[in-house]
């Protein structure tokens, strides 16, 4: 499916959704660069929630920019298959080989601040990221593999973890927190 049918199409799940739809389908209309990072107000990325096989654990890795657990997740970079760049994310990012999609649906919709930051000895501008998540699974026992240019570990955490363990404290109460809640509507 088209990424701007799929946006069109994805209901929101609570009321920051409804706001960040909202300002994905403006966005959509005023930038026909939306995909690329070359828009240095916005552009569109893919993140994944991932999860065990009974949905007890997430898995995350420490973000060097973002010095936090974080889910995995990139640029689309062009690529408007953002489940595809989402899947090569997390595989890139975790060194996982084998992930199942629970859904290849939108799972989740967010505009996310990006502070200003150095990237490969380059200043970057603050920005925001209009991310669309979804929701994979995983073999907790699979090995893991640190991507040593953007992260510095991989590892679960059960559910009550994926809350404490990263300092960014809006993003685990606010984005984190969602998409757990989210996960009731998929039976373990």
């Amino acid at each position: 499916m088209n990424y701007i049918e799929a946006i069109i199409k994805y209901q929101p799940y609570n009321e920051q959704e409804v706001k960040d739809k909202e300002l994905f389908l403006k966005y959509l209309s005023i930038f026909p660069d939306i995909l690329y990072r070359e828009n240095e107000i916005a552009h569109i990325t893919a993140s994944n929630w991932i999860v065990n096989q009974d949905k007890s654990k997430i898995l995350m890795v420490y973000h060097k920019i973002y010095d936090s657990w974080s889910w995995t997740g990139g640029h689309a970079d062009g690529e408007a298959d953002l489940f595809e760049v989402a899947l090569r994310e997390a595989k890139e990012e975790t060194g996982l080989e084998s992930l199942k999609a629970i859904t290849e649906e939108i799972y989740s919709l967010e505009s996310l601040c990006v502070n200003g930051h150095q990237k490969n000895g380059e200043y970057v501008s603050s920005h925001l990221h209009l991310n669309v998540t979804f929701l994979l699974m995983a073999d907790e026992h699979a090995p893991l593999k640190i991507k040593r240019d953007e992260n510095s570990g991989v590892r679960w955490f059960s559910l009550k973890e994926a809350l404490t363990a990263p300092s960014e404290v809006w993003m685990a109460e606010n984005i984190y927190r969602k998409l757990i809640d989210k996960l009731k509507f998929f039976k373990r």
